[in-house]
């Protein structure tokens, strides 16, 4: 598979419900970095199914991610699209943009870092 088909399985993966088989696609000591108030401590794909998988489903009645554009350069892809979700406290909907830098090698994501539209999550989770 190339890098781009990695971040698209991923992806499908979880669009699926199957968050196990889209940790399969990690490195074991992948770095994940994100820019919401979710933060993944350590390595590896147990870190990131804590520190991020975990709440964000605790605290989210609903979500989705929906990749609408890929640009790719060796291993690193870029994927252009928009979390949707409606927040379990509140019922608000947020539709964030963002844009998610994914490093590939060797058939794993070794490294993702996102960048979102954080004010719009925010607004959501504001009672």
């Amino acid at each position: 598979m190339t890098p781009t088909d990695v971040v698209r399985t991923f992806y499908d993966r979880l669009a699926a419900g199957d968050a196990p088989s889209a940790l399969g696609l990690m490195a074991p000591d992948i770095e994940w970095i994100t820019m919401w108030h979710y933060k993944v401590e350590g390595r590896g794909p147990a870190a990131v199914a804590k520190g991020l998988f975990g709440p964000l489903m605790a605290e989210w009645a609903s979500f989705s991610l929906a990749p609408s554009t890929f640009i790719a350069e060796g291993g690193t892809v870029v994927s252009l699209g928009a979390f949707r979700g409606v927040h379990g406290a509140t019922g608000k909907a947020a539709e964030a943009p963002y844009a998610h830098v994914w490093t590939v090698n060797d058939g794993r994501i070794v490294r993702f870092r996102q960048y979102i539209d954080t004010l719009a999550v925010a607004e959501a989770r504001r009672a």
